[in-house]
């Protein structure tokens, strides 16, 4: 299972965005592996879609990059790991993948988000589980439920819901210049949906899309850590398994309706890809990534207003 939220841009006619872009993409030419560095123009090859994804230097993050690129979408591909990004760009495009680049981006450091969104114009954003699952932030189940760790629960929350919105919000103002639909994809899970929270009153809530905001969703989570701290989840009615994984996803599903709600002309969904075979999981899952990445590709490419603020099982619709 992946944590992952992309935003897809498509508009050719905006000539000042597609000019930052190109300056964006012919500088980072010079730091990656292109085989055609002299004569690669970059937006020669943009066709109306382009994309940035980032944490995307394995696992489903580089398969939905390989997806999109080989569909003709030109796309960024970031990562924390400078050396990391570089290798995945550099097998991707020994593959013939020639329009894919790399930029570093770390979700959780406002510097260098403000700096890609800045100098680059980002497209579309994938927000990356290792940079919560790295080291030590994972949560575990063995025989029975373990304790999670409140540093932990706050960095994986820092990452899978406030690092989303983080780049969510850093994106509007280009989103929103798009006349042809903006798309933001959240990568979620089954840990997301709301029958898995014992406590009533919180899946209520979570549910009531009429009168759900952003301050709602931002309060349950604050909740949810001040609940942690006290070691009063099983009390308070809180998931136990998974407790900080799964409420960052049913936190980000319900922000992503909130943002669907609020700006009707983008296309804003949540998908949870199946149980991949990743780092996430142990590599205890029983799918390909090339499965896994089916379902954020899909509805990155939807043609316009076919599904906003829904919730995909794979590539099937279902319910929240």
């Amino acid at each position: 299972m992946s944590s992952k939220c992309f935003h897809v841009y498509t508009d050719q006619n905006i000539i000042q965005v597609l000019d930052k872009l190109n300056r964006s993409l012919q500088r980072l030419v010079d730091h990656s592996y292109c085989k055609s560095k002299e004569t690669w123009d970059p937006l020669q090859q943009i066709g109306t879609m382009y994309a940035v994804v980032t944490g995307a230097n394995k696992g489903i993050g580089v398969e939905i990059v390989r997806q999109l690129a080989t569909k003709g979408v030109t796309v960024v591909l970031t990562a924390r790991d400078e050396k990391r990004g570089l290798d995945a760009v550099s097998l991707l495009v020994q593959s013939g993948l020639e329009n894919v680049v790399f930029h570093q981006l770390d979700v959780r450091d406002q510097f260098t988000l403000g700096f890609a969104v800045d100098e680059e114009g980002l497209r579309a954003l994938n927000i990356d589980p290792a940079s919560w699952l790295s080291g030590k932030a994972t949560d575990a189940v063995m025989q029975g439920v373990i304790p999670q760790p409140y540093e932990e629960a706050v960095e994986c929350l820092d990452t899978n819901y406030y690092g989303c919105k983080r780049v969510t919000e850093a994106l509007l103002p280009l989103l929103k210049l798009s006349k042809s639909g903006a798309r933001i994809i959240n990568v979620s899970s089954r840990r997301s949906e709301l029958k898995r929270i014992p406590n009533e009153q919180i899946r209520n809530e979570l549910g009531d899309l009429h009168n759900l905001t952003e301050e709602k969703v931002d309060k349950i989570v604050e909740k949810f850590l001040h609940d942690l701290k006290q070691g009063m989840l099983e009390e308070m009615g809180w998931c136990l398994m998974l407790p900080a994984y799964s409420i960052s996803k049913a936190a980000l599903n319900a922000y992503a309706r909130v943002v669907a709600k609020r700006y009707p002309n983008m296309f804003i969904n949540s998908v949870h890809p199946g149980y991949v075979n990743t780092d996430i999981n142990w590599h205890t899952g029983t799918m390909t990534v090339e499965d896994g990445a089916k379902g954020p590709v899909m509805l990155a490419l939807l043609a316009n207003g076919e599904f906003s603020g829904c919730y995909f099982d794979q590539t099937e619709k279902s319910g929240f």
